[in-house]
């Protein structure tokens, strides 16, 4: 799957591309709305990502001309939260819409599902649908997540920590990275609050919280999910 990344904000882009390339995707990248129509025509992606304030050229003006050749998945970003900005972006022929700022991994989950509905994707269902390692469970359409079989109750953004590090199972990440990872585009939050979050997933998925099973801490460098 080959993804066109088209923002202004250098730094941005560089976020999403690591976290797209780290789910196996393509990533290709622009800085303007001019780059974008040459990538969507030259590149062929799957799906492209587009900033609405760019310069040279708009990501609506984009969006519209790239809709005079080709029907790909686009998803608009901007900071904007008027409603009417939103209803301009479907009127070009936008799919979806994201206010910045976001978190990413509603982005990732925003693109596996226009790729679903647009019949370009090759995950399997069990991928797209839920995600299963030993006894824990996610349904990634309800984010409800279950333990030996029974529910567990998480919060948003613990499920989003333990969709991350199922997702990269095996994977160690540091706090630093995590933080970045899953709050960067939020907030610059308190680095323990990732040691708050690890802790309450294991009283909430593993058999013993004490000697977990599944969430397990590499002394010194991180965090990371056990899959055998």
């Amino acid at each position: 799957m080959k993804i066109c990344v088209v923002d202004d904000e250098d730094l941005l882009v560089k976020g999403i591309r690591f976290n797209l390339k780290n789910e196996g995707y393509e990533v290709v990248t622009g800085s303007n709305g001019l780059e974008a129509v040459d990538l969507a025509r030259n590149e062929r992606p799957d799906l492209m990502v587009l900033d609405v304030m760019m310069p040279e050229m708009d990501g609506l003006t984009a969006c519209t001309k790239i809709r005079e050749f080709s029907q790909v998945p686009i998803i608009l970003l901007t900071a904007k939260t008027d409603d009417l900005d939103k209803l301009m972006g479907f009127d070009v022929g936008a799919d979806d819409y994201l206010t910045k700022p976001f978190n990413i991994l509603e982005l990732k989950a925003r693109i596996r599902a226009l790729l679903r509905r647009s019949g370009s994707t090759q995950e399997q269902a069990e991928t797209a649908n839920r995600l299963t390692i030993g006894d824990i469970s996610l349904d990634l359409d309800s984010r409800n997540a279950y333990a030996g079989g029974k529910l567990a109750e998480l919060t948003a953004k613990e499920f989003d920590v333990i969709e991350f590090l199922m997702r990269n199972a095996n994977r160690v990440y540091s706090r630093e990275a995590l933080l970045d990872t899953i709050w960067a585009l939020e907030y610059r939050s308190d680095i323990r609050t990732v040691d708050v979050h690890i802790r309450r997933l294991r009283e909430k998925l593993e058999k013993d919280p004490a000697k977990p099973q599944y969430i397990l801490t590499k002394w010194g460098v991180g965090y990371y999910f056990r899959k055998e």
